[in-house]
């Protein structure tokens, strides 16, 4: 049957490959939000303080876990945040015992409570190449940090500036770049057939900076990395829905309460875990693309980690509009979910 003709479509549980769940009462409220759909995510570790060691990583899988809804099936994949005194041997003994899944780099600065991210990347070479030898992967938030970069223009400096150097000086390293924007950034992962991947998010699928921009600025539009210009969305779908076992699925859903969002210095973050799917569903049924969404959400990431695709499936029915709420509410306050401006038609039975 043609992509077009399908209303029906069943795929293998997907995963997230790259999630904030945050703590606390925050935590309590976003995770089911993922475990309603997600077999398992690849969670950050960006909390303050940040996770750093394979005790604290233990420890917020415990939290994580204590807070699991009833009757759900999630793993966490925990990480590890790389900071310039980061222990090479802690690091092996977190991946040996299975506590922590990958490591997550964040150049100091980039993001949200990034502060204790990385400057001096030689400062760093032992432990990724203990990485390198054991096969962890390094995700990498992949954005410089100068004032003098454009914001629009930092994911493409910190290609040539840092990843192509690390990428020579370990090249057995398994690298993740993680919710790329720019056309720059599918190029590069597209001429690499070794260690090299990427996660694509939701909303960058969806939104330009025009989104963010035009007609008044829209806060829960604005997420790091920015979105860019339509040009580079174009590139990101169409990498999303090629197939390519090089790109997968990583929502970087990020809940802030919208009193955070909505002051002179708002956070940077998009919700989109409770609606991920019926997203997904639309962008790439109005590609002509159905039976792709299999492969970027739920087979080539664990093809890149080295682990088996979910046993269980999830349905997709197409039908009148799905509805989902404006916001979900937390102890903390009131967290705005990702609004894609278009009527989603797809229904997840899970």
């Amino acid at each position: 049957m043609p992509d077009l003709a399908l209303t029906t479509l069943t795929i293998r549980r997907p995963d997230d490959w790259h999630l904030h769940l945050r703590d606390g009462a925050m935590l309590q409220a976003v995770l089911p939000e993922t475990t309603r759909h997600f077999g398992r995510a690849i969670i950050m570790p960006n909390l303050v303080p940040p996770v750093v060691t394979g005790a604290q990583a233990a420890d917020y899988r415990a939290r994580i876990m204590a807070a699991m809804p009833a009757g759900a099936d999630f793993k966490p994949l925990m990480t590890l945040y790389l900071t310039e005194t980061t222990d090479p041997d802690d690091v092996r003994e977190a991946h040996r015992s299975g506590v922590a899944t990958a490591v997550k780099l964040y150049p100091a600065g980039a993001t949200t409570n990034s502060a204790s991210g990385v400057r001096d990347f030689e400062k760093v070479r032992a432990v990724l190449e203990t990485m390198a030898e054991i096969g962890m992967p390094l995700c990498v938030h992949g954005e410089v940090t100068d004032r003098d970069i454009d914001i629009f223009d930092r994911e493409a400096v910190f290609i040539d500036r840092v990843l192509k150097p690390l990428r020579k000086k370990v090249p057995d390293l398994k690298v993740v770049m993680e919710h790329v924007t720019t056309k720059d950034a599918v190029d590069y992962v597209r001429d690499s057939h070794k260690n090299l991947a990427a996660t694509i998010t939701t909303h960058h699928l969806i939104i330009n900076r025009n989104h963010i921009l035009a007609g008044g600025i829209k806060p829960h539009f604005y997420c790091l990395p920015v979105a860019k210009r339509e040009t580079h969305r174009v590139a990101l779908v169409q990498a999303a829905i090629s197939g390519d076992k090089r790109f997968f699925l990583g929502t970087d859903s990020a809940p802030h309460t919208d009193p955070a969002k909505l002051q002179p210095c708002g956070c940077a973050g998009i919700f989109t875990a409770p609606n991920t799917m019926s997203c997904l569903a639309e962008v790439f049924d109005v590609a002509g693309k159905l039976k792709k969404l299999e492969a970027f959400t739920s087979l080539n990431g664990p093809g890149f980690y080295g682990l088996e695709p979910n046993a269980d499936t999830i349905t997709l029915t197409k039908g009148d509009p799905v509805s989902y709420p404006a916001q979900i509410t937390t102890a903390d306050g009131p967290v705005t979910v990702f609004d894609p401006g278009f009527d989603l038609h797809w229904h997840v039975d899970a």
